[in-house]
């Protein structure tokens, strides 16, 4: 939501009221998301997907406005939302995985948090934010994370794994940072790819990519699709629908790789 008011305000200024919100004032907008450089990468266009998340914000906050009486016309009804397109999602092996455990990374909170992500399905942001009081021991249930996510502002009781839970040392005080030092900068990207060219894995691999494989993995050990989507925190089981796709191809390929001489 905060991003999107960045955004709305690069594109109409300080002085934008409610009162003036028009339908070709609301597609100028779309259009200009779909045109504009990000916040992080200067010389970079939006990708359609971060467009269409932006805009699906302001279109909610036209439903809201109209529904509270501020507009006299839903302009959500003539205003198109903007697609999403669906887009290739990099994931690990278990083999990778277990290789990526063997390797040293110059960063070792980098390595602590992104096998963390692949156990637990956690974002970079909620793993960053991750503070010792919200994690709980629940006798005869097991460790859970309570935690609201940075993305969906959702509040999630999380179980994770007792291995899950080992990766993270020794507790302290409750309001300090699990993974203390964690930030997002270009130095750590560069310690996070440095560390799987070390082991050996050529595939294109974000810190994301280690949701992608937690969520491609339990599918892959038969966790139903229902459960995966709420370990995940997604709203809409579509949304996981598309790692189910991702393995699909995956074994596809997989029967294809074993040819005879016939």
């Amino acid at each position: 939501w905060d991003t999107t008011y960045i955004y709305l305000k690069k594109f109409a200024g300080d002085t934008l009221k409610v009162a003036n919100l028009t339908e070709k004032l609301c597609n100028d907008f779309r259009s200009y998301l779909l045109n504009t450089t990000g916040e992080k990468k200067k010389k970079k266009t939006l990708s359609q997907n971060t467009a269409s998340n932006f805009f699906s914000k302001f279109r909610a906050a036209l439903k809201k406005a109209f529904q509270d009486g501020l507009l006299s016309s839903d302009l959500t009804a003539k205003v198109k939302a903007i697609k999403e397109v669906e887009t290739q999602k990099n994931f690990l092996t278990l083999d990778e995985l277990n290789k990526l455990v063997k390797t040293d990374c110059p960063s070792p909170v980098i390595k602590t948090a992104a096998l963390f992500s692949a156990l637990t399905g956690l974002r970079f942001s909620d793993i960053q934010k991750l503070v010792w009081s919200e994690i709980e021991y629940i006798e005869g249930k097991g460790y859970f994370i309570k935690f609201r996510q940075k993305k969906t502002k959702g509040v999630e009781m999380l179980p994770i794994s007792e291995q899950a839970y080992s990766l993270l040392g020794d507790c302290k005080h409750p309001s300090e940072r699990v993974f203390e030092g964690l930030e997002y900068s270009a130095y750590y990207n560069k310690h996070l790819y440095q560390w799987i060219g070390a082991a050996g894995i050529t595939k294109e691999i974000t810190f994301h990519s280690f949701r992608h494989t937690y969520a491609v993995l339990q599918l892959d050990q038969g966790t139903s699709i229902y459960t995966v989507s709420k370990m995940l925190g997604h709203r809409d089981l579509s949304t996981t629908q598309i790692y189910a796709k991702v393995l699909d191809k995956a074994k596809r390929e997989a029967a294809n790789r074993i040819i005879l001489d016939m």
